[in-house]
């Protein structure tokens, strides 16, 4: 098992706040990852900027930091952009039906990234799966 040293980096400049996320995202690290959103957007930036690019797992309380983020940055009028994602956390934002959630107006990211996962079936709309089952946002409505 290959061990990923968690980091985040939080920086304000010039109105757009960059978070720079790398490793595990889970119940542990998700608190750091909540506090570094919250202190960028303390600063009033008119944009904040996610790079998920290295982060190499993501659990459910990782997702519930990033659809959070989402909803902070909505409620305060801050644009949201994702700017890279792992392969692992996009297959997971696929399979929860969150991508276009997160990713508005870059969705091409997660697709992209689930695509590259190992054994990846990454499903859009109403389409099926390799096994005819219809994805998961679809059994579950």
């Amino acid at each position: 098992m290959t061990v990923h040293p968690f980091t985040s980096h939080a920086v304000v400049d010039s109105g757009v706040a960059r978070v720079t996320v790398s490793g595990e995202l889970d119940w542990d690290t998700a608190p750091y990852v909540r506090n570094a959103i919250a202190a960028c957007l303390a600063e009033q930036p008119t944009e904040l900027r996610l790079d998920l690019t290295d982060v190499s797992f993501c659990d459910c309380a990782g997702l519930g930091t990033l659809l959070g983020a989402r909803t902070s940055t909505f409620q305060v009028g801050v644009d949201l952009v994702v700017e890279g994602m792992g392969t692992q956390p996009a297959r997971l934002l696929d399979l929860t039906g969150m991508d276009g959630i997160l990713t508005e107006g870059n969705t091409d990211i997660v697709t992209e990234a689930a695509r590259c996962a190992p054994g990846a079936v990454v499903s859009r709309g109403a389409g099926a799966t390799a096994t005819g089952e219809p994805p998961v946002r679809d059994r579950l409505a």
